[in-house]
């Protein structure tokens, strides 16, 4: 199976926009969609925003960034698909929106074309049964910031043929990245480990435990972890979090994975963290201050 040259993205957010970063500026053409042109627009200021941090910081020369900057198009059309080599999708954490998502993106491929999902907790088996092409179908799950992040985590599903574990786990090193290779069961390794650690965190709370500071003090000088696991909620997203967990629930059948009910109301009532601007901290205030 020849290697990986041109790369569609599915999703103009925070992942997706990441995962074109990194691909232009090893050297990939890439082809970046999203439904509405105002999200495209967003992602490449981003993009240009990271890229120009990278080039006062000396690790990305100007002309570097403007050539990288140049591989990536823009669009709304899957059409313009057709001749990558490798589409990632990178949408919402939700199986009807990706099962969507693949029905419209396998007309337009070419046959030997590969899929790949960045999802972080949906078993890769079923989503892969979605598409016309299970053997040609992976698991590539990036870590936010995508940029910084240096893992991926590659993972097979039932059907997924070895040639295409080897071109996905050869185009993450490409792309700087070390490859950990995980089991299709639902979260897969990091998920598996660090969302019910959230989880907990946000039980600790509701149960007066301790408050939000003392909590995430408590893990960041008690177990020098850089991130407290509720400012670290907040950075993932609630939803986000609150979404693995139903996934592992459902998945694995163990009560040990069930959602703080905590978890559940500040996602109804729309506190998903940084994205709103409001979670388990209010990111109005500089520094931000505690909810409650």
């Amino acid at each position: 199976m020849p290697g990986i040259e041109k790369l569609g993205v599915i999703g103009a957010g925070q992942m997706g926009n990441g995962i074109a970063h990194v691909a232009a500026q090893s050297g990939l053409s890439v082809v970046m969609l999203d439904v509405a042109e105002e999200a495209l627009a967003k992602a490449r200021g981003t993009i240009t925003k990271n890229m120009d941090r990278q080039v006062q910081k000396g690790t990305l020369s100007a002309a570097d960034k403007d050539a990288a900057l140049a591989r990536i198009a823009s669009t709304t059309d899957y059409a313009a698909f057709a001749e990558c080599d490798l589409v990632i999708e990178a949408a919402t954490e939700r199986e009807d929106i990706k099962r969507k998502i693949f029905a419209t993106l396998a007309p337009h491929l070419k046959a030997d074309a590969l899929i790949a999902t960045n999802t972080s907790s949906i078993p890769i088996t079923r989503l892969a049964a979605a598409t016309d092409r299970p053997g040609r179908f992976v698991g590539m799950h990036f870590f936010n910031p995508v940029p910084m992040m240096k893992l991926v985590e590659v993972i097979r599903g039932l059907a997924t043929e070895d040639a295409t574990v080897r071109t996905v786990a050869a185009l993450a090193e490409r792309m700087g990245k070390t490859v950990a290779y995980a089991a299709d069961y639902p979260a897969f390794i990091v998920n598996r480990i660090l969302v019910p650690m959230i989880n907990e965190a946000v039980f600790a709370l509701q149960e007066g435990v301790g408050d939000v500071v003392s909590i995430d003090a408590g893990m960041k000088l008690g177990c020098n972890h850089p991130m407290g696991p509720l400012e670290l909620g907040d950075f993932v997203g609630l939803d986000v979090c609150l979404a693995v967990m139903e996934v592992m629930q459902a998945g694995l059948g163990d009560s040990k994975y069930r959602p703080a009910p905590l978890l559940r109301t500040y996602v109804e009532a729309g506190w998903l963290g940084r994205k709103s601007g409001k979670g388990f901290y209010d990111y109005a205030t500089t520094p931000p201050k505690p909810s409650r």
